[in-house]
């Protein structure tokens, strides 16, 4: 997440609040709960769309990040009830950037998914940046804290896997669960204006990655969904 003293408050004033009522959106999220739906196919990026500063292109088959902050999001559609499948590797020892979930509204820029989504943190020293653990790899960023530790520093491969189970969002990380939250859980009080505004986000919601800043490289190698089983 971009370390920022003024996010530019016009902005928030301008966005109207999110509608999530049951009924309004589409899941895209459906096929055989057995086998991934890959959204990524390893050569272009065919069905993403990027908003705000910086960029993505492919390379060797991979996702890789440029400047920022930015996001590149999935166009496909809205999902929940499913489990999406990252695979991402930092360039260096520790690089940023973010998967961002129940994001409302189609972004056009890149605060609203911010302040209206879910951010799932990639930042394995968030003390570095004066950040406590609610700001570590596979929190939901700034909301949850670590129920274990199980990031890799670059650049080894990490697997996440988020489970969206109606208004509940679990985080396992190469294997091990280190989130596990509830739409209403008790969360922090915002500490840093660049930090989500507190609330409500939707079941159903678009997904994207996050370019974050000259110096954060991330390559994202799989982005896959498939519904959960009932």
């Amino acid at each position: 997440m971009l370390k920022r003293t003024m996010i530019g408050m016009f902005l928030l004033a301008s966005l109207a609040t999110p509608s999530f009522a049951a009924g309004e959106d589409h899941n895209a999220c459906q096929g055989d709960p057995n086998r991934w739906q890959q959204l990524f196919n390893g050569k272009d990026l065919t069905g993403w769309k990027h908003v705000g500063p910086g960029g993505d292109t492919v390379e060797d088959g991979l996702i890789r990040t440029h400047g920022g902050m930015g996001l590149l999001y999935w166009t496909g559609g809205k999902i929940g009830d499913c489990v999406i499948h990252i695979v991402y590797k930092m360039r260096d020892e520790n690089d940023n950037s973010g998967v961002f979930i129940r994001i409302p509204l189609e972004p056009r820029e890149e605060w609203m998914p911010v302040h209206y989504g879910f951010e799932v943190q990639i930042d394995n020293h968030p003390e570095t940046s004066n950040e406590d653990e609610y700001h570590q790899t596979g929190m939901l960023y700034s909301l949850t804290k670590p129920l274990a530790k199980a990031w890799k520093p670059g650049p080894e491969w990490n697997t996440m896997d988020i489970t969206l189970d109606g208004p509940r969002t679990i985080v396992v990380l190469n294997g091990v669960k280190v989130t596990d939250y509830k739409d209403g859980d008790p969360v922090p009080e915002r500490k840093f204006d660049f930090e989500p505004q507190r609330g409500p986000r939707p079941n159903l919601g678009y997904i994207g990655v996050q370019n974050h800043s000259d110096d954060d490289i991330v390559f994202f190698k799989e982005v896959a969904i498939k519904p959960l089983k009932k």
